[in-house]
């Protein structure tokens, strides 16, 4: 019970990133680059913080460290910026989409040699993708915003794979962080200024970094070690129709027949492409 408590906190943390994030950029209480800088500094703020109290070192591989900030930077500008235009649910839907079909057709690039039936999910995820985001009189996706959720969930699925394999993860993410903080304060002055900042749009961002981002992603470090890797990947599939509530009770965001069906067919093929067994 008490495994089940910590994995079900922390894909209400994952899932909130999206609620918090088109709260504070859409309402209008900060500017979508200001916003996601913010998020980065109060993440590695409590990164660092938990390292020290932890006796982790803040020393990590150079390169590596450059890749993951430089990952992370690409996922937040593409989240801040998409969250200007998509509801959550949406949002969320496309980003854990692409994720699980860019790690997937990484892996096949690289020789992991998919099966029918994996090679059939992908097919059934990107279909319900492509279905949601396909303008329609009932659901106008904007293209340039579900571009940049994608080329968000591209970031992600960058910064997961380089996290592979990473000894300390939470003093890598600690030092990840920290590079991204610095790589997005340029952004940040060359694209949007000053920027618009409210006390709210504060508060909703540094919640969003140091609860949601950075005291979520430690948990989930911590619980990860017990979860065999299908369920681990599995789980997941739960945040987008998490965000998809979210989104309803917090932002009184519509939810219609269409988005509802393409939510399924992508969890469906994404369900496929996990379970489905390896071709030797």
């Amino acid at each position: 019970m008490q495994l089940l408590a910590l994995v079900l906190l922390v894909l209400i943390a994952f899932a909130a990133n999206s609620v918090l994030g088109r709260m504070a950029i859409s309402w209008g209480y900060m500017d979508a680059l200001g916003f996601g800088l913010l998020r980065l500094a109060a993440g590695a703020a409590m990164l660092v913080l938990l390292c020290s109290l932890r006796g982790r070192s803040l020393r990590q591989p150079l390169i590596p460290s450059l890749k993951g900030g430089a990952a992370l930077t690409l996922y937040m500008i593409g989240f801040c910026l998409a969250y200007q235009g998509l509801d959550a649910g949406l949002g969320a839907l496309i980003l854990f989409g692409v994720v699980q079909i860019a790690m997937f057709g990484w892996g096949a690039l690289r020789g992991s040699h998919p099966s029918f039936g994996q090679l059939a999910g992908a097919g059934v995820a990107f279909a319900g993708l492509a279905y949601v985001i396909w303008p329609d009189e009932s659901l106008q996706v904007s293209i340039w915003d579900a571009s940049l959720m994608g080329l968000s969930g591209l970031g992600w699925a960058a910064y997961s794979l380089i996290g592979r394999g990473v000894r300390d993860p939470l003093g890598a993410s600690a030092v990840n962080f920290l590079w991204a903080t610095a790589m997005m304060v340029p952004f940040v002055w060359g694209l949007q200024g000053g920027g618009l900042i409210t006390g709210l749009g504060i508060g909703l961002a540094v919640i969003s970094g140091a609860i949601t981002s950075g005291l979520g992603y430690a948990l989930w470090y911590r619980v990860l070690p017990r979860l065999q890797p299908p369920v681990a990947a599995t789980i997941q599939l739960s945040v987008p129709v998490l965000a998809i509530l979210g989104g309803v009770i917090f932002l009184a965001e519509p939810v219609g027949l269409r988005l509802v069906l393409g939510t399924l067919g992508v969890l469906a093929g994404i369900s496929l492409v996990i379970w489905a067994p390896n071709r030797r």
